[in-house]
């Protein structure tokens, strides 16, 4: 199973709202593409999970973990030019399933920021990659995330009680997936490169051990090739559905 070809990307977005499942995962695939987003006057906001508290690399005490993360995704955030990070309560990491209480929080959050598109982690496996953008976290909130689109958002009779808290209906128009399987939508952030490498520096809890830089720059180098982009450039890649 995999993605339909992607369909043209809308040319009047307005707001767009990242959902993904832990602090850094927004990072490690799409600043790039968001900082772009930002430079063209798009209002983008993060609606984050889980405060990432199952991960980590050293000997930092656990009990800080998730403070550390989130101030440390508000600081990538910054980075790619985004004001708004939210954060759920009560999702412990590496837990995640696509409940209904996950699609009503994920659609009370998009009928609040009302965005026109939504860009989210990929509910759909890749199996030759059965580590990274195949975390059953990542793919619990897209199959999540997808259900709160539709028909969750748009559905007045879904989850009254969001409308008895002033949540109005709202149709999602766009949905870009990241990390899934053969995505076809790239994205050239050539010149978005070093915010890319600063916003993942700023998630040091999980990045430290890395050389950031070469390590992101072989991914987005291949990405670009795979693509057909000339020799030199660097891109993201994701799938682009509508729903309307």
């Amino acid at each position: 199973m995999s993605f339909p070809a992607s369909a043209p990307v809308l040319s009047d977005v307005r707001r767009a709202l990242a959902v993904f499942a832990h602090p850094d995962d927004v990072d490690f695939g799409c600043t790039g593409t968001i900082a772009g987003w930002v430079d063209e006057g798009v209002e983008v906001a993060y609606l984050i999970i889980t405060r990432g508290d199952a991960g980590g690399f050293d000997d930092t005490d656990r009990a800080e973990i998730p403070r550390l993360r989130e101030a440390e995704q508000r600081a990538a955030a910054a980075i790619a030019g985004v004001r708004q990070v939210d954060f759920l309560d009560g999702y412990p990491d590496g837990t995640l399933t696509s409940t209904l209480a996950l699609r009503r929080d994920i659609a009370a959050a998009i009928r609040r920021f009302r965005p026109d598109r939504v860009l989210t982690s990929s509910p759909l496996r890749r199996w030759e990659l059965l580590t990274g953008p195949s975390h059953p976290d990542h793919l619990a909130v897209g199959e999540a995330t997808t259900c709160a689109i539709y028909p969750d958002a748009r559905n007045p009779f879904a989850f009254p009680e969001l409308l008895a808290e002033g949540l109005e209906p709202w149709v999602v128009r766009e949905v870009w997936y990241a990390g899934g399987p053969a995505p076809d939508h790239a994205v050239d952030i050539t010149d978005r490169y070093d915010r890319k490498v600063a916003a993942m520096r700023a998630h040091h809890s999980q990045t430290a051990h890395l050389d950031v830089p070469a390590w992101i720059h072989d991914r987005l180098a291949a990405v670009a090739a795979d693509a057909g982009l000339p020799p030199g450039r660097l891109a993201e890649a994701f799938t682009v559905l509508r729903t309307t």
